[in-house]
């Protein structure tokens, strides 16, 4: 979207759905009724239809005809699937990108943890994955070190996996009793990218993929626990 551009009804529509999926303002399970999601947004059927078919193709909400549309469930099973398939995507397209990478994207890497290591900075004692504004920059982070791979699908994929992963990471912050700040983990897998040490970068990056799913595995058990 060209940032001159207002963004359209379905832009909106997309972003916020998908934010409160993500960040679990709408819980795994939860019916999601077009009436009532036009209420919240201020938008009409469409764009909330168009939102909620696009973000059933992401796989955040089920479709059923019978129904209606659902937020997905969240389980053990689905977290490794995810976590499976983001290392089945994420480290060959994070090879590609380092092959391919110029002197642009190198800076746009740099200016993309400069911003998240500032907010991070600025934020009170907590999990930082709580606050909207530093999942958003983590988001785009880890966008930007895949983006310069050639591949479209690839790069895609990627994101939409991440995206997957969003939920989990929320339900082990709400759970976490240890304070994890993620920004020199993120400095460190950034120097590994800029120096094209494509071993190094993606070892580091199963490194943080498996560490969301042990943190996430943990909180889901109670979480379920607390949901019965």
């Amino acid at each position: 979207m060209d940032k001159n551009q207002n963004p359209t009804a379905n832009e909106i529509a997309l972003s916020a759905l998908r934010h409160d999926v993500l960040s679990l303002s709408f819980m795994p399970g939860a019916k999601l009724k077009v009436e009532h999601l036009q209420q919240t947004y201020g938008l009409s059927s469409s764009p909330i239809r168009e939102a909620l078919n696009r973000l059933t193709e992401e796989g955040l909400v089920r479709s059923d005809e019978r129904k209606g549309f659902r937020v997905a469930a969240v389980s053990e099973e689905d977290l490794q699937d995810i976590t499976n398939m983001r290392l089945l995507i994420d480290l060959p397209t994070l090879e590609q990108a380092m092959k391919f990478g110029n002197d642009a994207w190198e800076a746009q890497v740099i200016a993309s943890f400069h911003l998240l290591e500032k907010i991070e900075s600025r934020l009170p004692e907590g999990p930082v994955v709580l606050d909207a504004e530093w999942s958003a920059l983590h988001r785009n982070f880890h966008r930007t070190m895949m983006s310069s791979c050639p591949s479209e699908r690839m790069v895609l994929t990627s994101s939409s996996l991440f995206d997957q992963a969003e939920r989990y990471r929320h339900i082990s912050a709400r759970y976490r009793t240890v304070i994890k700040r993620k920004s020199d983990e993120h400095k460190v897998l950034m120097r590994a990218v800029l120096k094209r040490d494509i071993a190094t970068a993606q070892q580091l990056h199963q490194e943080h993929v498996l560490s969301t799913q042990k943190n996430a595995l943990k909180a889901l058990k109670q979480w379920h626990q607390d949901s019965n």
